[in-house]
């Protein structure tokens, strides 16, 4: 099967499913193995912020959405070209990826007959229910099972690992200029690591939120991931986070890798935050993932 992704995450999956051979186009986002890189076509581009401060993204992206204007470009003949059987999509985010409504007008103007399926994760259930999806519309159903599966038992490890623990209160900062407190499966994420999130959206859409909402939550560790970040990027904004909770411990974490892309690393996410949490219970992270900043 002719597979497009048009998200990072649903990326992952494919990889993760054992079809990134079938995989024909992707987003100018979207981590792909070096040795695949000249097999898969560009089919969404995007600015490139790698150079822009958080202040900067914040507002380049409040000024297209005022505008009506889309973050994300669909090269829709080198999607007509793929001659794709399956496109993964999503409609959670403007920010984060293309809508599928664009995907399904184009594929209507370009006479495409790909099946679509769009990936709308809103918890840590649903992003492993994505998988199956996934798995069910790629025809690889028993991988699927078995991936999601193996990623239940890690879950499970490290439930029993700090289930009888104190469970520290967990503020976790998902942008920081302006500040936003996470929402989606990231709650889900400190709950299974063995914390209790506050002043979050469990379920629901991140939100803008005065650092005085976050001090009020008494967290007794604060998380930075900032989406669109890995650890480099987030241990320089985990340091001005710092400044607003004196004497809380501050941690940056790889956000892309571990925490705000709905796909199988987020299990990787849960292991590095409990041994942030836990850190006598359970075995240290690897190098690369979190950073105490505070």
């Amino acid at each position: 099967m002719r597979l497009v992704s048009l998200l990072p995450s649903a990326t992952e999956i494919v990889y993760a499913l054992g079809l990134g051979g079938d995989l024909v186009g992707v987003t100018f986002e979207c981590e792909v193995p070096a040795a695949d890189r000249a097999g898969k076509t560009v089919v969404v581009g995007g600015t490139d912020t790698r150079g822009m401060t958080p202040g900067e993204i914040d507002a380049h992206v409040r000024a297209r959405l005022a505008a009506g204007a889309d973050l994300y470009t669909l090269h829709a003949d080198a999607l007509a070209g793929l001659d794709p059987e399956l496109i993964l999509t999503q409609d959670l985010c403007r920010v984060c990826a293309l809508p599928s409504g664009h995907v399904a007008d184009a594929l209507d103007h370009l006479g495409c007959r790909a099946d679509v399926l769009s990936l709308d994760p809103y918890t840590l259930d649903e992003v492993l229910a994505s998988i199956l999806a996934v798995g069910d519309a790629a025809g690889v159903p028993q991988r699927a099972r078995a991936l999601v599966d193996g990623l239940r038992d890690r879950l499970a490890a490290v439930a029993a690992a700090v289930g009888d623990r104190p469970r520290p209160r967990v503020a976790v900062v998902e942008w920081t200029d302006p500040p936003f407190t996470a929402g989606h499966w990231i709650p889900d994420l400190v709950r299974a690591a063995g914390g209790e999130p506050v002043a979050t959206r469990p379920g629901a859409r991140s939100v803008q939120v005065p650092w005085s909402e976050l001090r009020a939550a008494a967290p007794q560790v604060v998380l930075v991931t900032p989406c669109g970040f890995r650890l480099d990027g987030a241990v320089g904004q985990a340091r001005a986070v710092a400044e607003h909770f004196p004497g809380t411990p501050v941690w940056a974490v790889d956000a892309d890798g571990l925490v705000v892309r709905p796909g199988p690393r987020l299990v990787d996410g849960v292991e590095a935050i409990a041994a942030v949490l836990h850190p006598d219970a359970v075995p240290a992270p690897p190098a690369g993932t979190v950073a105490r900043v505070a």
